[in-house]
C-alpha cells in the first residue's frame, strides 16, 4: 500500500512538473532565436541603408531658379495681364521701360478728362446764367477780365463766347477719353504683340542690297522693249 502511494506521488510530481520544463525551453529557444535575427536586421539595415539615409541627410534641395536668358513669355497670358490691370502685361514682358509711357499716358488722360470736365460745368453755369438775365445769378463774373463789365451792347458776345468755351471743353473732355481709351488698347496690343514677337528670331546678318537689274516687261509685240533696266532690292534677316 505504502508503495503504490510514493509511485502516485512520483508520477504527479512528475506531471507537474513537464509544462514547466517545456516553457523553459521554448524560453531558451525564443531568446536565442530573435536575438540572432534582430542582430542581422541591424547588420543589414546599417551595411545598406546607412548610406542612403547619410545621403538623404546631407542631400540638399535647391529650387531651380528660371533662366530669364532663355524665358518666353506666353501671348495668351499676356494678352489677358495687359486687359485685367494695364501695365501688368510689360510687367510680364519684362519690358520696364514701357511702364512710364503707358501710365504717364493714362494718368495724362485722367487729369485732361477731369480738369475739361470741370471746366465744363463751370462755363455752363455760367452761360445759364447770363442768359436768363438775372442780376443775382453772376458766376459768369469770375472769367470776366479785370474792370471788363457786361453791359447791353456786349451782352450778345459775351453769350456767344460763353457758349463757344462751354462747347470747345466738352469736346476736349470726349477727346480725353478715347485718347485714355486709345491708350489702354494700345497698352494692350503692344503686351500681345511683344510676347507674340519673343519667339521671332533675327538673324545677325541683317542687311540691305540694292543693286541694278534687268526687268522683263513680257513685251513681245517690239523685242527692244521687252526688258528694262530698274534697280533690284533684298533685305536679309
Amino acid at each position: 500500500m505504502s508503495v503504490k502511494i510514493f509511485s502516485f506521488i512520483i508520477i504527479s510530481a512528475a506531471i507537474f512538473a513537464m509544462p514547466f520544463s517545456a516553457n523553459a525551453q521554448n524560453a531558451k529557444n525564443r531568446i536565442v532565436i530573435p536575438d540572432t535575427a534582430s542582430i542581422k536586421a541591424t547588420d543589414a539595415l546599417t551595411h545598406k541603408d546607412s548610406l542612403t539615409l547619410a545621403s538623404d541627410d546631407t542631400k540638399i534641395v535647391k529650387k531651380q531658379k528660371r533662366d530669364w536668358a532663355t524665358w518666353r513669355p506666353e501671348p495668351k497670358k499676356a494678352l489677358w495681364l495687359a486687359l485685367v490691370l494695364p501695365g501688368a502685361g510689360q510687367i510680364y514682358n519684362r519690358k520696364f521701360w514701357k511702364l512710364p509711357i503707358v501710365y504717364g499716358g493714362i494718368v495724362g488722360c485722367v487729369y485732361a478728362m477731369t480738369w475739361n470736365n470741370q471746366m465744363f460745368h463751370d462755363y455752363s453755369q455760367a452761360y445759364m446764367d447770363i442768359m436768363d438775365n438775372d442780376p443775382n445769378t453772376a458766376s459768369y463774373n469770375q472769367f470776366m477780365h479785370l474792370g471788363a463789365k457786361i453791359t447791353n451792347e456786349n451782352l450778345a458776345t459775351y453769350q456767344n463766347l460763353f457758349k463757344k468755351r462751354k462747347d470747345r471743353f466738352r469736346r476736349w473732355r470726349d477727346m480725353s477719353f478715347f485718347v485714355l481709351v486709345g491708350v489702354y488698347a494700345l497698352s494692350v496690343i503692344d503686351a500681345y504683340v511683344d510676347a507674340s514677337l519673343s519667339e521671332f528670331d533675327i538673324s545677325n546678318d541683317l542687311s540691305l542690297r540694292i543693286e541694278p537689274a534687268v526687268i522683263n516687261t513680257d513685251n513681245n509685240r517690239n523685242s527692244l522693249m521687252s526688258a528694262g533696266i530698274g534697280v533690284h532690292c533684298s533685305l536679309n534677316f
